[in-house]
């Protein structure tokens, strides 16, 4: 199988990428910079190393670490394979209502853990997003137990106890891998997961699981980590090591791929030999995945604080080749150093800073799906629309294959289609297309999205953010209308019809004269 090819940033612009292979020998010589590379940091460029001139390491800082209290060899237990560390974890980070829900399962007799995501990165010191929890009883049970429970799922039945109008602990049972556990000499090409309904014990249930440092589980009661496999010791050398042979568990659920990608991108881990490996030659079985559910897991690596990062590991394994092959062809015939690639990755970087600001962690956040695909497909898509008489029907044209699939939703890809064309215009300051969109429900995207550009162009945003002030006092004294609609309307079809779309200008007595709309710093106002 051919491997991906070695990539080489060659651009000021470009930021000190992360290194994504981990070192399991004695660490590598110190860079020639003075500061040392840190504990499982990995080579960038897998193939090849010795030909390439690595940059330092990034300056942004890395994930802060908690020290993990670990007893000197772990207390075991018989023939299970269970080892429980004493880790006294910060209470401080731990939900009251997810502690909550373990005693009273706990009270009743059941088992509860809290599992998964949340005990990793309590470990690496971090604020876990969600608290999830494993359990004996049954959905059934749990919702007996709990008026504000409900339960979800064909594929997974999971129990979610309600706390408030936006929080959600998830409770799942305990589970098995119904396959039995399968390995690259059974033969099997299709071990694709297609139900995952068989009920197990808490060792089954770890085992299942696609990650060592995802399978802990903590005991709130006696304060203590619960590991069958091993996954303590790679959380403490900041490692990625699936719980057995990678290329198989990349199989079974290939969107494992993308979440191999996402941690070792946002909390800046080592890929072991065998993990790097397996991704690039299971890659191609990202065509099999649910589209929906990879659609899903690249709008979390856009928003997860690390998109430069992960879309950089993307490029390299090859998987972005299967899943934006225009985009890949795009980064390969530029580099990923030069002109649109450069852009690119600004803004990835973008991203990244409007994360660490809290603008996409919060609920009134400008930045929807829409601006997301937008900084991730505009440069393919504007050199495949490049000279285009009409743009906006080739920018359908070009996303179609992406809707069919149901890769990109069809609102995202009606709105990528409106707005792009008119990006070039907004830069310039036209008036009157300013006048027309700040009073429909595109005007956030647009402005985002301006943003965006002169953030790519390496020019000061401050006229999108002036232009926004302007903007949102216009929006509270107009009344919300569709003035800036579709212009594929049907043939024949009357303005009043529906389904039927047309432009329609604003009346001249709504137009608010007495105010000056902010112009661009590179283009004076011109006098009428």
């Amino acid at each position: 199988m051919p491997r991906p090819r070695d990539r080489r940033p060659g651009s000021p612009e470009l930021p000190e990428l992360p290194s994504f292979r981990f070192e399991e020998s004695e660490p590598s010589p110190a860079p020639r910079s003075a500061e040392p590379a840190p504990r499982g940091s990995i080579d960038p460029f897998r193939r090849g190393a010795d030909r390439i001139d690595r940059p330092a390491r990034s300056p942004e800082p890395r994930v802060e670490t908690a020290p993990i209290r670990r007893a000197p060899n772990g207390e075991r237990h018989g023939n299970t394979g269970l080892t429980r560390h004493d880790a006294p974890l910060d209470d401080s980070l731990i939900d009251e209502d997810a502690a909550k829900v373990v005693r009273r399962l706990e009270q009743r007799g059941f088992e509860a853990y809290l599992v998964g995501g949340c005990v990793r990165d309590l470990l690496l010191g971090a604020r876990p997003k969600d608290f999830d929890i494993a359990t004996s009883a049954r959905p059934e049970d749990v919702r007996s137990l709990f008026r504000n429970c409900r339960i979800i799922g064909r594929r997974f039945r999971l129990a979610h106890v309600r706390f408030g109008s936006d929080k959600v602990i998830e409770v799942a049972t305990f589970r098995r891998n119904p396959g039995g556990g399968l390995s690259s000499e059974d033969g099997e090409e299709d071990v694709l997961i297609r139900d995952d309904n068989a009920f197990g014990d808490a060792p089954e249930d770890a085992r299942r699981r696609d990650f060592t440092m995802n399978a802990l589980f903590y005991d709130l009661e006696r304060r203590q980590v619960l590991d069958w496999c091993g996954g303590m010791a790679d959380v403490e050398a900041r490692a990625i090591r699936t719980i057995g042979e990678p290329a198989v568990r990349f199989r079974e659920d290939p969107v494992r791929i993308l979440r191999a990608v996402k941690f070792a991108a946002r909390l800046d881990l080592g890929l072991t030999p065998e993990v790097y490996d397996a991704l690039v030659q299971t890659r191609h079985d990202l065509e099999r995945a649910a589209p929906p559910r990879v659609s899903e897991e690249i709008l979390r690596l856009l928003r997860g604080g690390a998109a430069h990062r992960s879309m950089w590991l993307l490029w390299e394994l090859g998987a972005m080749a299967v899943l934006l092959p225009d985009l890949a062809a795009f980064l390969d015939d530029d580099a990923g150093t030069t002109g649109g690639g450069t852009r690119f990755f600004r803004r990835m970087r973008h991203l990244d800073a409007r994360k660490k600001s809290g603008d996409l962690d919060t609920a009134s956040a400008a930045f929807d799906d829409l601006v997301l695909w937008a900084a991730l497909l505009i440069e393919p898509i504007r050199e495949a629309t490049n000279g285009a008489k009409d743009p906006s029907a080739e920018i359908g044209e070009f996303l179609e294959p992406l809707v069919l699939k149901r890769f990109l939703p069809r609102r995202v890809a009606d709105g990528l289609r409106r707005l792009l064309p008119a990006l070039p215009r907004l830069e310039r300051g036209d008036e009157r297309l300013l006048r027309r969109i700040v009073a429909s429900e595109w005007f956030g995207p647009a402005i985002d999205l301006l943003e965006i550009e002169l953030v790519a162009k390496g020019k000061d945003p401050g006229y999108a953010a002036r232009l926004r002030k302007w903007g949102e006092g216009q929006r509270a004294k107009l009344a919300p209308t569709e003035s800036f609609r579709r212009e594929s309307a049907p043939v024949g079809a009357s303005a009043s019809a529906p389904g039927s779309y047309r432009r329609e200008e604003p009346q001249k007595a709504s137009r608010p004269r007495e105010v000056v709309i902010p112009t661009s710093h590179s283009r004076p106002r011109r006098k009428r």
